[in-house]
């Protein structure tokens, strides 16, 4: 399979989009004005610390505090001693050796993990420690962002630090080596965890790496620039951390790579045969960026200049607005149903118009095959995420089911996203979950219908016109004095009561013994009226 990145820059936003074998399969978009948070280090102060949530919020400087489960506090320092006072106490840091610094004054500086050192105290299992033993409001603490504000949540935090590169993840409060699921030979599993083992002793790092995808088959001297590079910025953030004025409430340690540096650094891999930017000055930062960190793709990076959007020219921007829409037909002619709600996403598949050959299990089969490729591709482009429940359609055969299963989960191979997935129940319902990290491409496109208030339908015109008619009874009912009711509607529900519910409003004229009138304002949604007492 080849793969090209398309890399859009305009003064408004960055849009990354990958195409496989020329169809889109993922869209990553970035607001200038927005800028996502993932990836973030923030030295944030503790809000609130909810003991019956097990969790606390965050101020770090963003419009919603974001949230800090004690699941996500991966260690904590055992005192030496219990200071009932709270005293303040201070461990000097060694810029040398990478060692840790703790201030526990409330208004000091509280470094949650501890940082690198082998030298500092003894960890426990967050399991037996209690949040409210940990934080206390005011505190201080270093935190990096996991997702973004989702809705009206706000962003998810982790104590547990991690910093990427392009083969390596460095993680300065842990003392693992892990090798990414997705490098599945035994002896370059076995080699890279050697390798970086010795390395990590060569140039004596404390704390844990994991291997990425892109570090299989890396030599050796590769794998010691990446470390080198994250013990460096490592420092670095420890050296801001330490000048931050203590009388803010929050601020920014690090910032992640911007969305094309990004892009360059976790999508480019061996399969990859083009990079394609339409903006002279990202050219450059990319190309310059590619040179030092993935030399491999330095070569494959174009720049485009002709006159027609990059976008327009593989067909981008037709795809996007496919992806906004409800229904996804497939080449068959059956069709899916996605709609995602605040709980989760259901996809629902039906065969439309394609009616088989053989027998109506060979054609139920067939469709859900397809639609297996569908939901797959479907599920990247929209970012879908959380909780998915798919519906196919009823199959007989065991066999069947199997198959429809497998050729999903081989699918969703090629996802970035974690994903889950359950069996066929008897319902014939596949429930899965997909790791969410940011809004899906709905939430971040598009908001709530100002008409239906994001519930998808409005009132009938017929229905609107029922409630006028029982406003105005009670209106009437409740004042004396008005000679004449006027309506003021929207032009549909107007023309309604002028038509097929002429009848009705003459007979309640007469029951009422006051003149009805009507007035159409166009600025009223079908929904909306209302009865002005003359």
């Amino acid at each position: 399979m080849s793969e090209e990145l398309l890399i859009n820059i305009s003064p408004m936003e960055s849009r990354v989009a990958v195409l496989d074998n020329g169809i889109l399969g993922e869209i990553y978009i970035e607001r200038h004005h927005k800028l996502g948070l993932v990836g973030n280090i923030y030295l944030g102060t503790v809000v609130r610390v909810l003991p019956g949530m097990q969790a606390a919020f965050v101020d770090i400087g963003q419009s919603r505090t974001a949230f800090l489960h004690v699941n996500d506090m991966q260690r904590e320092p055992r005192p030496v001693a219990e200071d009932k006072s709270k005293a303040a106490t201070n461990i000097k840091k060694d810029n040398s050796d990478n060692s840790a610094i703790l201030e526990t004054s409330t208004d000091s500086l509280a470094v949650t993990p501890p940082v690198v050192s082998a030298q500092s105290t003894e960890v426990v299992p967050v399991s037996k420690t209690l949040i409210q033993h940990r934080l206390h409001e005011s505190q201080r603490i270093l935190v990096q962002v996991t997702k973004d504000q989702l809705g009206s949540k706000g962003a998810r935090l982790t104590t547990n630090i991690s910093l990427p590169s392009r083969y390596l993840v460095y993680l300065p409060s842990s003392d693992h080596i892990g090798i990414s699921q997705r490098i599945d030979g035994e002896e370059e599993r076995t080699r890279l965890k050697t390798e970086l083992s010795s390395l990590m002793q060569t140039v004596n790092l404390k704390g844990g790496l994991i291997a990425r995808t892109a570090a299989e088959r890396v030599p050796v001297n590769k794998l010691e620039e990446d470390i080198y590079y994250l013990l460096q910025l490592w420092r670095t953030i420890c050296a801001r951390r330490q000048e931050i004025n203590h009388h803010q409430s929050s601020e920014l340690i690090y910032q992640e790579l911007s969305l094309p540096l990004r892009s360059i650094r976790d999508l480019v891999h061996a399969d990859t045969e083009k990079v394609i930017i339409d903006n002279t000055q990202v050219y450059e930062q990319v190309r310059y960026f590619a040179k030092e960190f993935v030399p491999f793709i330095y070569d494959k990076i174009v720049h485009y200049t002709a006159e027609q959007s990059l976008f327009d020219v593989h067909r981008v921007e037709d795809d996007l607005r496919d992806a906004l829409k409800r229904r996804v037909d497939l080449k068959s002619g059956g069709y899916l149903i996605i709609d995602q709600t605040e709980a989760m996403t259901t996809i629902d598949v039906n065969t439309g118009s394609f009616v088989g050959g053989r027998s109506l299990e060979d054609t139920v089969y067939k469709t859900n095959l397809e639609a297996t490729h569908a939901i797959a591709r479907q599920l990247r482009l929209r970012n879908l995420g959380g909780i998915i429940i798919l519906d196919f359609i009823d199959m007989l055969e065991q066999q069947h089911k199997d198959d429809v299963l497998e050729s999903l989960q081989a699918q969703l191979t090629q996802d970035y996203a974690k994903t889950k997935i359950t069996q066929v129940s008897e319902l014939g319902l596949v429930e899965m979950t997909r790791k969410r990290t940011r809004e899906s491409l709905g939430q971040q496109l598009c908001e709530p219908c100002s008409t239906c208030q994001g519930r998808g339908f409005v009132k009938t015109a017929e229905t609107v016109c029922f409630e006028i008619f029982r406003e105005i009874m009670r209106c009437a009912r409740t004042y004396n004095s008005p000679k004449k009711f006027t309506v003021v509607a929207h032009a549909a529900v107007i023309d309604l009561l002028l038509t097929s519910e002429s009848d009705t409003v003459a007979d309640l004229e007469y029951l009422l013994g006051r003149v009805i009138t009507f007035d159409v304002e166009n600025l009223y949604t079908q929904e909306q009226y209302d009865i002005v007492l003359d």
